[in-house]
């Protein structure tokens, strides 16, 4: 019970300060309602171990959310490791998430640490997670519900112990009713799910965006009203990510 109540202290007191710096958590920046929205429950989620699920166009900013998360949870002292699930080859999986042994096959000539002992105690960031197989999702099924593991080429099972969060560009609900995503899996880490909105849905955090981004390149330049008001009419596709490269460029 105490420790309940100190975890519901620190869960407060995070909400609090989250209330009172309304233009950023962490390096997530913006004023706007909808990203009031997102703080919030960012600073909800970061105090369970659930799997989190983050929902987002490209360039939303995913990956500075699993990292708050990360930042703001218990483990925040463990590894934070990103994987783009997308350039990992199926070939290559589960040497990749498990590791494997020296000899386990043709190339591997030392023992090798999978991702999944890289993030032992710490937090594991699966982005793209809609871009794995229906091969791979089994494997990694596997993993997340033993909560053990094997490394190509060993007889032992390892135990895992990381938190889970993962994001994607698609809809992963509808991907299981397409049959490219497998429904168990879907339950497995949809559990506390978080929505980014578009830049378009939110332009009056576009000013708040330009400022930061022209301190990071440059802290003696500024962009006149007009220029700004140029910004916010356009409807930004690749969110904020185009932002950023459009005031670095």
């Amino acid at each position: 019970m105490e420790k309940r109540a100190e975890t519901l202290k620190q869960e407060n007191d995070q909400l609090k300060s989250s209330i009172a710096c309304r233009n950023r958590m962490g390096n997530i920046i913006g004023k706007s309602q909808k990203m009031q929205e997102v703080y919030e429950i960012t600073a909800r989620a970061a105090f369970q171990t659930s799997t989190i699920a983050i929902y987002g166009e490209t360039g939303t900013g995913k990956e500075l959310v699993a990292q708050t998360v990360h930042s703001l949870s218990d483990r925040s002292d463990k590894p934070f490791v990103p994987v783009n699930c997308g350039a990992i080859p199926e070939e290559l999986f589960e040497s990749a998430f498990f590791g494997h042994k020296k000899g386990a096959f043709t190339g591997a000539v030392t023992d090798k640490q999978g991702l999944l002992c890289a993030a032992q105690g710490g937090t594991l960031f699966l982005d793209e997670v809609g871009e794995l197989s229906l091969r791979a999702q089994t494997k990694l099924l596997r993993a997340l519900g033993s909560g053990e593991y094997t490394p190509v080429g060993c007889e032992n099972n390892r135990k895992a112990d990381f938190r889970l969060v993962v994001a994607t560009n698609k809809d992963l609900a509808q991907m299981v009713k397409q049959g490219k995503f497998r429904q168990d899996l879907f339950y497995r880490v949809h559990i506390l799910p978080i929505f980014l909105p578009p830049l378009r849905d939110r332009k009056e955090d576009i000013p708040i965006l330009v400022k930061h981004f022209l301190n990071q390149f440059d802290s003696s330049k500024q962009m006149g009203s007009k220029d700004v008001g140029r910004l916010i009419l356009y409807d930004w596709p690749g969110n904020v990510r185009e932002l950023h490269n459009v005031m670095e460029r």
